[in-house]
């Protein structure tokens, strides 16, 4: 595999250079400030603050996605967004279904399998095929959410907030390249701001539940 070949993936670049996307590089920022937020918010919370810092670590890698453009960064750029899901659900596990360290660090593993099978699914669905791999998280969040709604309805609720930005955060890099004619600019731009916040948001749910007072 070339690590070093050139990617043009997105509506906004028009080529190779560095700058070839500079609003989808810039506004990684919001991942970092966002981060920012939440490493504060979770003082005194370790698990908290590595969610945090794995936050940085998506505006950093996808900074350098759409910069470099190169497999290598294409890898930077995913890892990160794994390593956060597989914390957070297994933090989900542990906290909110009461799971033991070991039976929620399983649940989490087995988060790979299952994105491995819905991912085709969704692939054959024209509208949902670009961002296939990444729709199987609103589902299990959204599946969390229906199955803790009796037992702690505020933290199911905010977990439905959080899968519900994640589906319009979906639909803007699903839409980037179908309307790049009509928005030379491009809409993935918005992915990145609205996945800040609904990361963000997923981490501040963890939060108010772990230091809640009566669990809801």
């Amino acid at each position: 595999m070339d690590w070093t070949r050139a990617i043009d993936a997105y509506c906004e670049r028009t080529d190779a250079s560095y700058w070839s996307e500079p609003v989808n590089a810039v506004t990684n920022g919001a991942f970092v400030i966002a981060a920012l937020i939440m490493w504060r918010r979770c003082a005194g919370l370790a698990w908290g603050r590595a969610l945090a810092v794995i936050l940085g670590m998506i505006g950093l890698g996808s900074y350098l996605f759409h910069t470099h453009a190169t497999p290598w960064a294409a890898a930077l750029d995913t890892t990160p967004i794994l390593m956060f899901s597989l914390l957070y659900i297994f933090l989900a596990n542990r906290d909110y279904w009461g799971w033991s360290t070991w039976i929620a660090a399983l649940g989490a593993a087995a988060y790979i399998p299952y994105t491995m099978l819905l991912t085709p699914v969704f692939e054959a669905l024209p509208f949902f095929t670009i961002s296939s791999f990444y729709w199987p998280l609103p589902v299990l969040i959204y599946a969390y959410a229906i199955l803790l709604r009796n037992r702690m309805p505020n933290t199911a609720r905010n977990l439905a907030i959080g899968a519900t930005i994640l589906c319009l955060s979906l639909t803007a890099r699903s839409i980037d390249e179908p309307l790049c004619a009509a928005i030379p600019l491009g809409t993935h731009f918005l992915w990145h701001i609205l996945n800040a916040i609904m990361l963000g948001w997923m981490i501040e749910t963890w939060r108010r539940h772990v230091t809640s007072p009566v669990q809801d």
